[in-house]
């Protein structure tokens, strides 16, 4: 059954209509995974992309992987999307529509560690949580009771709303894990039914993070499998970063210590806490921020816990087959190898890596970070050249081009080609085409992209009288109905006190002020407020219709010129020969500015203005390259024009609603 037949079918069975963009992008998805070439392809918000690619993936006759970057997708794919299709066309001749989840060991709750208690820092099990988080874990383990009961899945998605603190008191990671074998509840045990429905299934969803663990730092998490789907592919680089960045403090170090107490007859332990209390002392005396070479004081301390967590590592008794499981002693174990295996990878300190310490809070201990300068090389040779993988996103041009984003994901602009042309793949050379499906949106019209050209540059001292001025007047105008997208926690709540103040008529929220989720819910439920926050709100937040009709940018997202591994990059690709701003921090700005502008229309019918309170997209050099990676609304420098635009559109709301609110009286 070709592609287009089966997804003619789905469309229809789900009620949807037919979307050119989404056609072509399940017949190109098709035709990578027919051919083992690698697919980047740029869909439109509203092209319906998950079924352009869910279609073919079940059709394709070996397994294959969806991974994505957010939660909230994740949870539309299993509990609508995948369901619902597989309802519709399930039975189809060629179609495979078994599906299965996979995650982290630690999003699912331990039947071990609930049974039989959580370890305390000296590593010994204690049943019953104390404190005021009490109440929370009690309640927690129930659910956790009642899901084994009923064969749910265990998943932290599902459990009752909680903290990451008082979940830590239910679940394990997978160096903390007795093994199945030994467990006894291995049996039951969430991950393990995870993992066998996965090797049952053809179809599996999981996230970045645990994609990268498998595929790029070797740790089999995922049964074999011949392609993957990547989600919301924009993410990717930050996601397989992060899994690939270690932190160790001396706390973290003094903890592992006092675990092994009861563990280790000799001295060792000791050692390893004196190794902390130097460690403690040379971070206080070293000023934050990236280090280029490894000052010798450092250097020796980190030789100094590296060496007494291989001897404490030693010193344990060693665990034969037959031996009962001993909990405590092997996460006691795993927290000491922790601490070895990244004082081991700090104290090398090789040029794939940057190596930097973290200013401490009052809540977090000053700590030592290593990530890895680059994933691209790992991407490539670990994943891409095992793999066929598609990327999908609605943001992968940038600058008009999939170049940038390309690179970063381990692809050479050499090795593009076109669709339908015969390239050989070999272990060398890996062809890939990249796709642009369009939208259903028509931005020109639907979209007015405000730029405030004659507002001063922004400096560092945050928002000025005149961006405030500047805001308030583009809020009064859409009477609310706004999304402010700042570049610090301290801006966003800077331009909520001078809105509360000088339009109190209005609801202002500042990110902080409550969950996310109820922020959100407060923002849908009222047209006349107004949400400022930060970086999650810049990608995480989808509010269709005319709750919001204005998206502020106060500035162009540019990393922070002292980001220990963004200036590292940058500093890396000028000593290469390139552009280090260009290839680095315009990019890194182009992606968010892109999404930030994407929060604005969301369906056909909406309408708005994306106003960014920086000049400089519109007179620095850099600007073409910014505005060319933002979807095709009509471009104006004109404060005035803006706010008459956003005057219409808040007149129209309200008429509307009026209509609305007559047609409901009896």
């Amino acid at each position: 059954m070709p592609v287009t037949t089966a997804l003619e079918a789905a469309v229809e069975a789900l009620g949807g209509q037919r979307r050119d963009g989404q056609v072509r992008m399940a017949e190109a998805v098709a035709e990578a995974l027919a051919n083992d070439e690698h697919l980047l392809v740029q869909a439109g918000t509203g092209t319906g992309k998950s079924l352009a690619y869910l279609v073919p993936a079940l059709m394709h006759d070996k397994r294959v992987v969806v991974a994505t970057a957010t939660l909230a997708l994740q949870h539309q794919l299993v509990e609508r999307d995948i369901p619902r299709l597989v309802a519709a066309v399930g039975d189809r001749p060629g179609v495979d529509a078994t599906f299965a989840v996979l995650k982290g060991r630690s999003n699912y709750a331990c039947l071990h560690r609930i049974r039989e208690g959580v370890p305390d820092d000296q590593g010994t099990l204690v049943d019953v949580p104390l404190g005021p988080m009490a109440t929370k874990v009690v309640e927690l383990r129930e659910w956790a009771e009642k899901q084994a009961e009923e064969g749910g899945t265990g998943e932290r998605d599902n459990a009752p709303r909680h903290n990451d603190r008082e979940w830590r008191q239910v679940s394990v990671s997978h160096r903390d894990c007795l093994g199945a074998s030994k467990c006894p509840f291995g049996a039951e045990c969430f991950v393990e039914v995870a993992r066998e429905k996965a090797h049952r299934s053809h179809l599996i969803v999981t996230n970045h993070s645990l994609l990268a663990i498998d595929a790029i730092e070797g740790v089999p998490m995922i049964p074999d499998y011949d392609a993957v789907v990547i989600d919301e592919a924009h993410e990717l680089v930050a996601r397989v970063t992060q899994a690939a960045t270690d932190e160790l403090s001396a706390a973290d170090v003094e903890r592992a210590a006092r675990r092994s107490q009861r563990h280790v007859d000799g001295g060792e332990a000791d050692d390893l806490a004196d190794a902390a209390d130097a460690l403690r002392a040379v971070i206080g005396d070293t000023r934050p921020g990236r280090f280029e070479t490894v000052p010798s004081d450092l250097g020796d301390a980190l030789v100094l816990v590296r060496d007494a967590a291989r001897a404490c590592l030693s010193a344990y008794p060693k665990v034969k087959d037959d031996d009962a499981p001993d909990a405590g002693l092997q996460q006691a174990r795993g927290t000491v190898q922790d601490v070895f295996a990244i004082a081991e990878r700090m104290a090398a300190h090789v040029e794939a890596d940057v190596l930097w310490l973290a200013e401490g809070t009052e809540r977090i201990p000053p700590r030592l970070c290593v990530a890895p300068l680059q994933v691209w090389a790992q991407m490539r040779d670990k994943l891409l050249t095992d793999k066929t993988v598609v990327f999908a996103s609605a943001t992968l041009k940038l600058g008009g081009d999939f170049g940038a984003v390309a690179g970063s994901l381990g692809l050479k602009a050499a090795e593009r080609v076109e669709p339908g042309t015969d390239a050989q793949r070999t272990e060398d050379v890996l062809p890939w085409i990249g796709l642009d499906v369009g939208s259903p949106f028509d931005y020109g019209r639907q979209g007015i992209l405000y730029v405030a050209r004659h507002l001063p540059p922004p400096g560092r001292d945050g928002l000025g009288a005149a961006q405030l001025d500047e805001i308030v007047e583009l809020i009064d105008a859409a009477d609310g109905r706004a999304l402010g997208l700042f570049s610090s926690r301290r801006a966003a709540e800077t331009a909520a006190e001078a809105v509360r103040e000088r339009l109190p008529h209005l609801t202002t929220l500042a990110q902080g002020d409550a969950q996310l989720p109820e922020l959100a819910a407060q923002f849908v439920g009222d047209p006349h407020t107004v949400l400022f926050g930060t970086l999650s709100l810049w990608q995480g937040l989808d509010v269709p219709g005319d709750t919001c009709q204005l998206v502020l940018i106060d500035r162009i997202p540019f990393p922070r010129p002292d980001d220990p591994l963004m200036s590292a990059r940058q500093k890396a690709a000028d000593k290469a020969g390139g552009n280090g701003f260009m290839q680095v921090a315009a990019t890194h700005a182009a992606l968010l500015l892109a999404q930030g502008a994407g929060r604005l229309i969301r369906t056909t019918s909406d309408r708005g203005v994306v106003a960014v309170l920086d000049p400089r997209l519109a007179t620095a050099r850099y600007g073409g390259f910014l505005k060319a990676s933002l979807p095709p609304m009509w471009a104006t420098t004109d404060g005035g024009v803006a706010r008459q635009a956003l005057a219409r559109l808040a007149a129209a709301a309200k008429a509307d609603a009026g209509r609305t609110t007559a047609a409901q009286r009896p």
